[in-house]
């Protein structure tokens, strides 16, 4: 049987081939994509997402969510979210792909979120990639819904950070919901962070391998990376992760990241340490403590492409 999947982005060239990945998997049953602010504002999220399903051919609810993060008053601590929540053009906000002829759902993500899980016999793996605001408003909206989720698995955090010099991006973005999402007592909890996602990189060779390969999502993932090359996001490598990606190919196949199991703690007050996971690695060493969270510490990089190259390489 498929595995259940419900993917909560705010896309992005990475999510964009997580969702490729999941669509043309056999081994998901992609229910839909929830979009939250994040990388771009909530309605170029869900713009992208269905320019990303109808280039393909296949068609995925997309539902728009949170425009704004939980707390909208902090954003002067997190500077860079004020020109994610209004209207306004940001270069390269849109995929640069054949703009969208599907339209989103009616509905709204928290409350397609909260209806689909609570319908659920436990067997929907949720996959937050972005910041967690839909996730922590539908566990606040609906608490039953915790007992509800077979396994929460997301793209954030790490030992280090990307957007400062302790945090990454998606839990910077949010990090009331992020640790609202930590602290809700569900006991299958998996974060992929950039300690995992930076040991998965794709070379600029592969990237060309996977455009050759001529099926619209091989060309547009390949294409989508050398974007993030071209940019530098790995200084003086001619390689780039694909952060999102990683989660959707750990839901495909777990082996190809390594996890342990520890407590995990969202740093909410403002200053340096704002959005950090904190993660004790000393196993309740200071302090008896639970662990909460299977932490992906390593990634296998050359399964990682070679599940990218079989996957996309899939015609729908």
């Amino acid at each position: 049987m498929a595995q259940k999947l419900i993917l909560d982005a705010d896309p992005g060239r990475d999510d964009a081939v997580a969702f490729m990945l999941a669509a043309l998997s056999p081994e998901i049953e992609l229910l839909g994509v929830s979009c939250v602010n994040g990388n771009r504002p909530v309605w170029e999220c869900t713009e992208n997402a269905l320019r990303v399903f109808d280039l393909i051919g296949i068609d995925i609810p997309v539902y728009e969510g949170a425009a704004l993060p939980l707390l909208t008053h902090l954003d002067r601590r997190r500077p860079i979210a004020i020109p994610r929540v209004a209207p306004c053009p940001i270069e390269g906000s849109l995929l640069e792909i054949p703009e969208a002829t599907s339209k989103k759902r009616d509905t709204n993500a928290i409350q397609w979120l909260i209806e689909t899980l609570m319908a659920s016999d436990n067997d929907i793996v949720l996959a937050p990639i972005g910041p967690m605001t839909n996730i922590a408003l539908a566990m606040r909206t609906e608490p039953r819904i915790n007992d509800k989720i077979q396994e929460i698995i997301f793209m954030g955090g790490g030992s280090y950070g990307n957007v400062s010099p302790t945090a990454e991006f998606n839990i910077w973005m949010d990090p009331e919901a992020a640790k609202i999402v930590l602290q809700s007592g569900i006991k299958n909890i998996t974060m992929v962070g950039l300690d995992a996602t930076y040991k998965a990189n794709v070379t600029r060779d592969e990237c060309n391998e996977l455009i050759a390969m001529g099926t619209a999502a091989a060309r547009a993932a390949g294409e989508f990376t050398l974007g993030r090359i071209q940019a530098g996001e790995m200084a003086g490598v001619e390689a780039a992760p694909i952060h999102d990606a990683l989660v959707t190919c750990a839901v495909i196949d777990r082996t190809v990241i390594s996890t342990e199991h520890y407590h995990v703690a969202i740093e909410t007050m403002p200053g340096l340490n704002d959005g950090r996971t904190v993660i004790d690695a000393h196993d309740g060493h200071y302090r008896p403590i639970e662990p909460n969270v299977h932490v992906a510490l390593d990634a296998d990089r050359e399964k990682f492409v070679q599940m990218l190259k079989d996957i996309l390489s899939t015609s729908c």
